[in-house]
């Protein structure tokens, strides 16, 4: 289990991420002020960590890259690869809320 910011909504957002990269700590800014005024879990997982070999071997190439996903009745716990919305790389503060707003939309 990735560790957990305490604000919980209907969406999840996991950003894989390692150490050291500048254009993660961007994206990663981008999350944070979304969520000062909308109200979603946010986890992240480094890509690095022996634990997250199979992120790793997804994304390491890609990082940052962001999961959004469902949340309705509890699920997922952790991040998916088939059912989340991906942003790669680069995204704004809009473009992160639309995929919020897509996630909080569809019904688990």
């Amino acid at each position: 289990m990735f560790p957990t910011r305490a604000l919980f909504g209907a969406a999840r957002l996991t950003m894989f991420t390692r150490a050291g990269c500048g254009l993660c700590d961007t994206a990663k800014n981008t999350v944070l002020q979304l969520q000062k005024r909308r109200s979603f879990e946010y986890v992240e997982a480094d890509i690095m960590e022996p634990r997250n070999k199979p992120w790793k071997d997804v994304y390491e190439f890609d990082v940052p890259v962001l999961h959004v996903q469902s949340v309705h009745n509890g699920l997922p716990k952790e991040a998916e690869l088939s059912d989340a919305r991906k942003l790669f790389h680069r995204w704004t503060e809009q473009e992160v809320e639309r995929a919020v707003d897509e996630a909080e939309n569809t019904q688990s």
